[in-house]
């Protein structure tokens, strides 16, 4: 696609409302575009349209016309989470209309660099600890994208001395066509989100959208820890730079000495360090042991961040005080407070079982487990050698709550509620807590890490997280 301002008098159409259709419908309006949004919501759910019609731009709701997409549209920014198969994407792709996300458009406004971040797992925590960083090394940091406020907005705000930080999903990076990141992180990858991509080939090339268009002036952070991330090095035109947390590397940021596997006696805890080896030789960062949350994959987000924010030109004297300070982040294993002699964690972020399992790991104490969500086809067996090493009891919800459960009796465990659906989710989910408040024994911990999404009961995964943090506070 072009800059906004080549839309000028031309039909844009923006497919979805929400905060990132909200604001891309703003930015081409400014440019002088004729902009219509559409939304397949009723009107009486659609409190943004009243924002819109206010700025006279047209809002359609209730469904998608079928004259919405015509050949006069010169664009169709479609919101991430609506699938590839619906009407008006259809006809624009027949139509031979560009079709992109908030994300293609970001970039062509920003006059910032941007460091972009995804994977599978850690998204959140390492972009916010990345700004936290580049904050102590004076760059100049804005957090954005599929961390909550929409990249469009972010970008019109930035400067040229800044760095733009950018949570990106895959479902935002699949609608991008020119998108460069100066520094492009992937963290991990796992079978995710196949309801929408299909399998799993196009939720690797939808990731992998991050390097595509970078050049050897840019720099790709890559986990070497994980095979399939390795696999995608073949394909970087940028300059590498890996992170690990298991192995020592030729150059790059890792774990010195590495993390033993998992099971295996861990000897070194109290001399482990963040290194970078470069050709200038080994520099350390910061010591493992303390880093401000817990758990080897938070370790690993904290490799990822450093390698970020190296790439950037950080000085890596600057990294130990921000590195050992950063407390994680809302609904990532954030720890809620201690009831009855129970120590309760907020979890909600944890939207497949890899997540769910790296949680579990974390924490040292007999662990009653809340899981459970959206139904997206998977039978959760990668939860059973979890169920059987880490779990004492598991209260099972949402759609998968008898999936879940079938897993938890087949790992042995006895202790194992079904909560069916109540009047309401906000109902379930207190009630599931005071299930697993029942089960809990004094030096336990009681976790919501539900393992799967959260569209099946609430409207996002933090509802479903305050919910959980208020019912845990009344217990």
């Amino acid at each position: 696609m072009n800059h906004p301002l080549t839309y000028r008098g031309r039909r844009v159409v923006v497919l979805g409302l929400a905060k990132s259709g909200v604001s891309v419908a703003k930015v081409f309006h400014s440019y002088g575009a004729n902009v219509v949004v559409n939304d397949q919501k009723e009107r009486e759910k659609c409190p943004e349209a009243s924002e819109l019609d206010a700025l006279g731009i047209s809002v359609i709701c209730g469904g998608h016309p079928e004259d919405l997409i015509t050949e006069d549209t010169a664009l169709l920014i479609k919101n991430p989470g609506i699938p590839y198969h619906v009407g008006p994407v259809r006809t624009a792709e027949a139509l031979g209309i560009e079709i992109v996300t908030e994300v293609e458009v970001a970039y062509w406004l920003s006059p910032a660099p941007i460091l972009g971040i995804t994977g599978s797992n850690g998204k959140t925590t390492t972009t916010t600890w990345t700004g936290k960083l580049l904050e102590a090394a004076g760059m100049l940091p804005i957090i954005a994208g599929n961390i909550g406020r929409p990249l469009c907005e972010a970008a019109e705000e930035a400067t040229a001395e800044q760095w733009l930080v950018a949570e990106l999903s895959s479902f935002q990076l699949k609608g991008t066509s020119e998108f460069r990141p100066r520094v492009a992180v992937l963290l991990n990858l796992a079978e995710t989100h196949l309801d929408y991509h299909g399998d799993m080939d196009d939720y690797v090339a939808s990731k992998a959208r991050l390097f595509a268009n970078q050049t050897a002036e840019d720099t790709a952070v890559l986990n070497w820890d994980d095979p399939v991330c390795r696999r995608l090095a073949d394909m970087l035109q940028a300059r590498l730079l890996p992170f690990a947390a298991y192995q020592r590397l030729d150059s790059g940021v890792y774990m010195e000495p590495p993390y033993p596997p998992a099971g295996e006696e861990d000897t070194n805890s109290d001399t482990r360090q963040i290194v970078w080896k470069s050709d200038k030789g080994v520099i350390p960062i910061a010591a493992a042991a303390e880093l401000g949350i817990p758990g080897r994959h938070n370790a690993a987000n904290a490799l990822a961040a450093a390698a970020a924010v190296l790439a950037a030109g950080a000085d890596p004297k600057l990294l130990a005080e921000p590195l050992r300070n950063f407390r994680g982040v809302e609904h990532r294993l954030e720890f809620v407070g201690s009831f009855h002699g129970v120590a309760y964690y907020n979890d909600s972020k944890a939207t497949n079982p890899t997540a769910t399992t790296m949680s579990v790991g974390s924490l040292k104490e007999p662990i009653v487990l809340i899981a459970g969500g959206l139904d997206r086809g998977s039978d959760y067996m990668d939860l059973l050698p979890l169920f059987k090493s880490r779990v004492r009891a598991v209260v099972a919800i949402g759609q998968t709550r008898e999936k879940i459960s079938r897993v938890a009796e087949l790992a042995g465990l006895t202790a194992v509620v079904t909560v069916d659906p109540l009047e309401d989710a906000e109902t379930t989910l207190r009630h599931a807590v005071r299930e697993a408040a029942a089960l809990a024994r004094p030096g336990d911990a009681v976790l919501l890490s539900p393992a799967c999404a959260s569209w099946d009961m609430f409207q996002s995964y933090e509802q479903r997280g305050r919910i959980f943090k208020e019912s845990a506070h009344t217990l």
